[in-house]
């Protein structure tokens, strides 16, 4: 299986330790790159359409709470800009609000998961999004 690049858009430091760590755990060599914020993760997005040597990830793991710019304002952006709107994006967040799933899937959003509150269940659950994206689903280059 080849490694991919996944570009995780969130806010929440112990979310992003249990992403990375369940991902990791997987022994695949993915490289995970962290955009703590919607306007950082737009910059680097929209520098690497526009040359600024930043590779465009494979695969976005995208939260919905974020400070500066939302995840359905980001997701809007990457999915109505060519050279990001072909970039598969997981919509991964507490929400479990009808208006968000609606919203995610109204902006093209490729999946919208609900984050398990409980440890052990985020861990499995973000196994089960990498064996999906990464052992079934071919994704574009």
């Amino acid at each position: 299986m080849k490694p991919i690049k996944i570009l995780l858009i969130e806010d929440n430091e112990g979310d992003i330790l249990l992403t990375k760590e369940a991902l990791v755990e997987r022994k695949i060599t993915n490289e995970i790159d962290v955009a703590k914020d919607g306007e950082q993760a737009l910059n680097l997005l929209l520098g690497a359409v526009n040359g600024s040597g930043y590779t465009l990830p494979d695969l976005i793991i995208l939260d919905i709470n974020l400070p500066k710019l939302n995840g359905h304002e980001i997701l809007q952006k990457v999915k109505t800009t060519e050279g990001l709107k072909k970039i598969p994006v997981i919509m991964l967040t507490t929400s479990s609000s009808e208006k968000d799933i609606s919203m995610s899937y109204q902006h093209h959003a490729n999946c919208f998961v609900t984050k398990p509150v409980e440890v052990d269940k985020f861990l499995e659950a973000i196994g089960q999004i990498q064996d999906f994206w990464l052992n079934i689903v071919k994704l574009p280059k």
